[in-house]
């Protein structure tokens, strides 16, 4: 036992504690380089008409209202708003009605039946590339968003300007992430820790500056892809871009579709090709789930196939997780300053990204629980990709996710 200790505590003092120092490093130096988009000033905003905005929905009744009222509020108006109702069994169609969409071809607000889904695909997926196909071919820009986001009036110019001047084949805004039940309040402001501490902006960055460097410094493309993420509550492609990485097509049966596109883009660095992840927390608002059910399943749906076919980084990426972000606060008792140092990097980093991302408070004060929560739903993704299959929105997947890259 006495071994086991000393084991444990010279992981901690030299593995775990000096990894924590970097990650919070990473977090400060990524929280300056995600900017935040510009309301363009009037006169400025540029020609969002080239925007056609896309909005897949299956049983959004709740949610469908506020979210198509902003984007008919926005200034200046997009060249036209769609909304595919996946074969929904509310009213999620007649609230699209109400507000003026109307299914002729051709109207500025346009409402879409989506077919059956076809085997092989997973529905957002099918819905999204049915609405690709919908879209105005004038539009230079296609930008796909949810049916539970609120976009402020300048939104889509914000992200349409920051798009240009970055250069941008695929804009991601991360929101305003609403919560309102403890299960949301734990586990959602994770996801803010995780992606600010591991994602390597800087290095991407760098990169994206000069493609040729992807090359000279041998950057293949699956080392590229492991750098790309993106939000699928905003994502705002250039149209010739989305073309290229063949759409929705290319991740048919692909459940964790916003990743694989950030991957995707990612891996074509060394073509040219530049993704970008903005701060949209002051343009748009999102409610991810409303109950414990809600993230219990929208995570479980996720977690697992993130790693696609990779058992090996899913387990790794666990047992990473556990040991930064957890172990340290299981180790207080034993007195190690170490435990404490490690615990107190922790916190900091919670109180510097609940301030920037405006998240709750109550994942900071009980991070340790948001933690075993979080690892619990990972778990019980991939029992359910082992066994049954996941359920989501009345459909079942294998949660069988092939590589982004095939």
């Amino acid at each position: 036992m006495k071994e086991a200790d000393l084991l444990i505590r010279w992981i901690l003092e030299w593995g775990v504690t000096p990894l924590l120092g970097l990650c919070l490093l990473h977090c400060l130096v990524n929280m300056r380089l995600l900017r935040k988009p510009g309301i363009p000033a009037a006169g400025q905003e540029g020609a969002v008409s080239d925007v056609s905005v896309l909005v897949p929905a299956r049983n959004e009744e709740g949610r469908l209202r506020d979210c198509l009222a902003s984007l008919l509020a926005q200034q200046p108006p997009v060249r036209e708003v769609i909304l595919l109702d996946d074969r929904s069994t509310d009213r999620t169609a007649e609230i699209a009605r109400e507000l003026g969409f109307r299914e002729e071809p051709g109207s500025r607000l346009r409402l879409i039946r989506g077919t059956e889904l076809p085997e092989g695909w997973v529905g957002k997926n099918w819905a999204c590339h049915q609405l690709s196909r919908a879209s105005d071919p004038e539009s230079a820009y296609l930008l796909f968003t949810d049916a539970d986001t609120i976009h402020g009036p300048g939104c889509v110019a914000a992200a349409l300007a920051h798009a240009r001047s970055t250069r941008a084949d695929l804009l991601s805004l991360w929101p305003d992430q609403i919560t309102g039940t403890w299960a949301e309040k734990l586990v959602i402001p994770l996801g803010y820790l995780l992606f600010m501490a591991f994602q390597p902006f800087p290095l991407l960055g760098w990169l994206q500056g000069d493609p040729a460097r992807a090359r000279r410094w041998g950057f293949n493309r699956n080392r590229l892809a492991a750098m790309g993420a993106a939000n699928g509550q905003f994502l705002l492609f250039r149209r010739a871009a989305y073309g290229v990485l063949g759409g929705h097509e290319a991740l048919r049966d692909h459940l964790v579709e916003d990743i694989a596109f950030g991957r995707r883009v990612a891996s074509r660095t060394g073509e040219g090709m530049r993704l970008v992840n903005a701060d949209g927390i002051d343009l748009l608002k999102c409610r991810m789930y409303t109950d414990f059910e809600g993230v219990w399943e929208g995570f479980s749906k996720n977690l697992r196939p993130v790693f696609e076919e990779s058992h090996h980084a899913f387990l790794l990426f666990g047992i990473v997780v556990f040991s930064l972000f957890l172990l340290p606060f299981l180790l207080l008792g034993r007195g190690w300053w170490a435990a404490w140092i490690a615990a107190g990097l922790i916190l900091l980093m919670r109180f510097l990204l609940t301030i920037r991302f405006r998240t709750s408070w109550l994942g900071l004060a009980a991070h340790p629980a948001a933690v075993l929560l979080a690892l619990l739903v990972a778990l019980n993704s991939w029992r359910l990709c082992l066994r049954r299959g996941i359920v989501w929105k009345g459909r079942v997947y294998s949660g069988a996710t092939r590589s982004m890259l095939d």
